[in-house]
């Protein structure tokens, strides 16, 4: 057998490592799953036992046939006026004919959306805002210790401050009679950004005052640009610290977004978890278990996913000089 087939299987202790990688966190998950069955047996609410997972899963799958008949419903709806439309068409061609948008209840899986638009849209704008200011005060360390104190007065603040002020700050500046998007959306928005630009804006001045001293000496003998500088010298050598503000951002800004959703009554996971604590029925409970659980995993996706982007776009700095 050549050196080349004898290299390509794996080790005893690559199997154990990949093993280990697979089951352990198999065997976490069933303990929770298992412990969360056993504690939610012992609570007693108004609204009866406390779900455990297999309720949980079956108001899941409440869920997954509510979305698909409520799709077929619009699907059907839309069917009947494109009928109703050739018709028309057939007996007058000059008529005026339109499709209405379906509006019915929002499902719990378009409300996963409506979330994950608005997150986007709240951490772009907060991330649009804080890197250029991030490498800005990193560049100039007396503007950075003149605004820090700013930065760390205003960082610890709540979304739930900061939400009453940005919804009267909404209602009296965007006034329109054909507003592009509901001040509620917007109320979110700006809640969002606010509280969740920080620790983008903290990393990204610091990534940006650690830069190597040897790469500013090259910078400056070779005469660079600023914005060559700031290309070739600065984001090469700050971008790590930038994905690192950039994933605990995103993560603020999802856990901000539930409870922004909650208060402004903006459609989204935080106003269905409202929703259907105010409800009270007995299937409830579980509705915002499911809940929960999704935006766990949401969470982890995002993160994950920030990762996986921060690996895709690192470069080499040594590369970024030639």
């Amino acid at each position: 057998m050549s050196s080349n087939v004898i290299s390509l299987i794996p080790s005893r202790a690559q199997v154990v490592n990949r093993s280990k990688m697979v089951l352990l966190p198999f065997i976490g998950l069933c303990v929770f799953l298992m412990g969360w069955h056993l504690a939610a047996k012992q609570v007693q609410t108004s609204l009866g036992t406390l779900p455990g997972p297999a309720e949980t899963f079956t108001q899941f799958t409440y869920l997954v046939q509510e979305h698909t008949q409520q799709r077929e419903r619009a699907q059907a709806f839309i069917e009947r006026q494109e009928v109703r439309n050739a018709a028309r068409l057939a007996e007058d061609p000059s008529a005026e004919v339109r499709i209405r948008p379906y509006i019915g209840k929002a499902t719990f899986f378009d409300q996963i959306g409506t979330s994950l638009f608005t997150v986007g849209a709240g951490f772009a704008l907060a991330s649009f805002i804080a890197i250029p200011m991030g490498i800005v005060l990193g560049l100039n360390q007396g503007l950075y210790q003149a605004v820090n104190p700013i930065i760390q007065l205003l960082k610890p603040v709540s979304p739930l401050a900061w939400l009453p002020i940005v919804t009267m700050v909404v209602s009296a500046t965007y006034v329109s009679d054909d507003p592009l998007f509901a001040k509620s959306f917007v109320n979110s928005l700006i809640t969002v950004a606010l509280c969740s630009l920080w620790p983008t804006l903290i990393n990204t001045a610091v990534g940006v005052t650690s830069v190597d001293k040897d790469l500013i000496n090259v910078s400056k003998v070779l005469r660079l640009s600023w914005w060559k500088h700031i290309r070739t010298i600065v984001l090469p050598s700050a971008v790590p610290m930038i994905f690192t503000g950039l994933r605990l951002s995103l993560g603020i800004a999802w856990m901000v977004l539930i409870a922004a959703e909650m208060l402004a009554q903006n459609p989204g996971l935080g106003k269905f978890v409202w929703d259907e604590f105010q409800n009270g029925s007995s299937a409830s409970l579980g509705r915002i278990m499911v809940a929960v659980i999704t935006i766990g995993f949401i969470g982890l996706l995002l993160d994950r996913g920030m990762l996986a982007l921060q690996k895709r776009l690192s470069w080499n700095k040594q590369q970024a000089l030639r």
